[in-house]
């Protein structure tokens, strides 16, 4: 499905269903030089159970034309204006890692227009390294190899994927090399700047899932306690032996999580 916002072409994956106005709507918002497909699984499932589905590619990722967007906020009055392009008064949000930055604080500025909220991989602040900072300014391969590295539980690294043939590390490395040079960089200096996470917390007033991984070194559980702390209304769930692409690693304890919840 392909929008127009502020003047752009936006892509959003509809797990290949039409949009009904009449059915509820989930919106899945991926993370740091990502695109729609991370949530391949999960997007067609709602898809194909009564929900209308928009798997968002981010401004500057995978179909969605212009440049990279340099802060959550403006991620987040974007994905506002998502919602206003396909005239939906409300949305279910669900974001991974950068992207449930910007769910948090798209929950945060429009109350009235998220029902409710999944944030997958969250940490409140999500402090990125000099190192790789300067890598992905660099355009450097490194960085790509860094997180890709960090992403993954040690038994996911040697392979057992949920969906038969996939290879995970070598999928998520080639979705990383597609991305556009800057857009990394971009991406990881939004993270690293986010400072509003605890204030926004407070400000939601919606029903909030927290996916956390176990074995998740790009953002560990404890970094997602204070932000758990703050929200009203949460649930917690803790997926075992699982690293930061949980979506990858686990998917199907991922969408047991969502389904119910959403």
């Amino acid at each position: 499905m392909n929008l127009a916002v502020a003047g752009r072409s936006v892509y959003a994956y509809t797990g290949t269903r039409p949009f009904n106005a009449s059915q509820p709507t989930v919106m899945f918002v991926h993370g740091a030089a990502n695109d729609h497909g991370v949530f391949a699984l999960q997007s067609r499932y709602f898809a194909w159970h009564g929900r209308n589905v928009l798997a968002v590619d981010l401004p500057g990722h995978g179909r969605s034309r212009g440049d990279a967007l340099p802060s959550v906020e403006a991620l987040a009055d974007w994905l506002r204006d998502v919602m206003n392009a396909v005239e939906v008064a409300q949305a279910a949000v669900v974001g991974h890692s950068l992207g449930a930055l910007v769910a948090l604080e798209c929950a945060a500025r429009n109350p009235d227009r998220v029902r409710r909220l999944a944030l997958l991989g969250p940490a409140v602040p999500m402090a990125v390294s000099d190192e790789l900072l300067g890598a992905a300014a660099r355009n450097d391969h490194v960085a790509y190899e860094l997180i890709n590295g960090w992403s993954f539980s040690a038994a996911a690294q040697l392979g057992g994927s949920e969906a038969p043939g996939m290879w995970m590390t070598g999928g998520a490395m080639r979705l990383l090399e597609r991305c556009r040079d800057g857009v990394l960089a971009v991406d990881l200096d939004a993270c690293n700047r986010y400072a509003n996470g605890l204030e926004a917390a407070k400000a939601v007033r919606c029903p909030t899932l927290a996916i956390l991984a176990a074995r998740d070194v790009m953002a560990p559980v404890r970094n997602a306690q204070a932000l758990i702390a703050a929200l009203c209304d949460v649930k917690q769930v803790t997926l075992a032996e699982t690293g930061h692409s949980m979506m990858a690693e686990q998917p199907g304890a991922v969408l047991d999580a969502l389904r119910p919840f959403l």
